[in-house]
């Protein structure tokens, strides 16, 4: 007989939902439907897939079309049925005493034009509106539950980390070397998939690049790009060969028991440039300062010019957090249950902190034509600051 895990606790699953039910009643949404597979886990505890009605007064029902004995082993819900087309969600909320919403709550950011055209015609009578902006500010604030299982995520990063100078060599090509880390992230519970929320977005584990191959830009929404394999995915590691006195990047997503953690890390075999060493040095002089100015409160937009001053007054407008005209306008961003979550330390941002927010925080330097250097560590909100979650040595490892 297979046996599945219940992973939540009871009272952790009781508190999110309650959270979100008072979120509901203040936004005077009768209740919200949740398709989306991440959401999906973090109210119900399982991601089969189905329909989760969560009321803004009452108890949640979800409805799996597959699988159901696996969702109902999973979710610590007490309501959970099998249910087989989504035509039949009204009569089946009926059933259990759920009023026809007038106003229904979905996933507007993410779900399909397709989606949002069949709940029209599903809910006749009801209006849709966009729940998504009260789901990812509450996702954004971590319990002390959550921010436990990002702290063992963050432990196995730093674990690949310290890894990175027993299998890196001269001549591997960086598809290569990617493969031999990422064999061993595997063995410590990476679950192998990330999941991003932005449409259309892909990420397989991280990034993996050296020299002026970490340079190059791609479409995907990073400081670094890098060739890939082929044209198809064009980001990532690719067939650059690895070679001594050139900056060697592992900016990797660790993914444990659903919780990401972001950790960037430069190694190098030989020594580096003193150009790209004191971009470093900046890089990391930044990082303190944030960790002492990030407190609750602070609005995340005001973090993001203090940072982009810093790095002017220290010779790298034009280089920070990317090269040309299409850097990206980001330097950190909310890490949880997918890469970007809430809060984003971005141009024209006004949300503030809150305690309990985990961020990857990001100051990377690009030079054409010579490589990448600068760090990125998953951070924890505090009352005193940003706390690091990924310990291991924020400086170059030269080998």
């Amino acid at each position: 007989m297979t046996r599945y895990h219940r992973s939540m606790p009871e009272a952790e699953q009781q508190a999110r939902i309650s959270a979100f039910q008072t979120r509901l009643e203040n936004s005077r949404v009768d209740g919200a439907l949740i398709l989306q597979k991440a959401d999906m886990f973090y109210y119900s505890g399982t991601a089969q897939q189905g329909w989760l009605y969560i009321p803004a007064v009452g108890r949640p029902l979800l409805m799996v079309f597959k699988d159901f004995d696996r969702a109902r082993a999973e979710s610590g819900l007490d309501r959970v049925i099998s249910l087989v087309s989504p035509k039949d969600i009204p009569a089946t909320l009926d059933g259990f005493g759920c009023k026809a919403p007038k106003i229904l709550g979905l996933e507007l950011d993410v779900i399909s034009a397709n989606h949002y055209l069949l709940f029209q015609k599903i809910f006749p009578g009801s209006t849709l509106m966009d729940i998504s902006l009260e789901i990812r500010l509450q996702r954004a604030v971590k319990s002390g539950y959550e921010i436990g299982l990002m702290r063992e995520s963050a432990r196995m990063a730093d674990k690949v980390a310290a890894k990175v100078p027993e299998l890196l060599r001269e001549g591997l090509t960086e598809i290569e070397f990617a493969g031999l880390l990422e064999a061993y992230a595997r063995s410590l519970g990476h679950q192998g998939l990330i999941r991003m929320r932005m449409w259309d977005s892909d990420l397989f584990y991280g990034h993996i690049m050296v020299g002026p191959g970490a340079a190059v830009p791609s479409s995907f929404a990073s400081p670094t790009g890098g060739m890939g394999v082929n044209p198809s995915i064009a980001q990532g590691p690719g067939f650059n060969i690895i070679r001594r006195n050139e900056s060697v990047l592992v900016d990797y997503v660790f993914v444990l028991n659903g919780y990401t953690s972001d950790h960037t890390r430069i190694f190098c075999m030989g020594r580096l440039p003193d150009d790209l060493l004191r971009a470093h040095d900046a890089m990391l002089e930044i990082q303190a300062r944030v960790k002492q100015e990030a407190l609750p409160g602070n609005i995340t937009g005001d973090i993001y010019r203090m940072m982009m001053a810093e790095a002017e007054a220290r010779g790298y407008k034009d280089t920070f957090m990317g090269a040309g005209d299409r850097r990206i306008r980001f330097t950190g961003h909310g890490i949880g249950l997918e890469l970007d979550e809430f809060p984003f330390i971005a141009q024209g941002q006004t949300l503030a902190l809150e305690k309990g927010m985990v961020i990857a925080l990001e100051p990377k330097v690009v030079m054409p034509g010579k490589g990448v250097v600068g760090i990125e560590n998953t951070l924890l909100v505090t009352d005193q600051g940003l706390e690091s979650l990924t310990v291991y040595d924020d400086g170059i490892t030269l080998l």
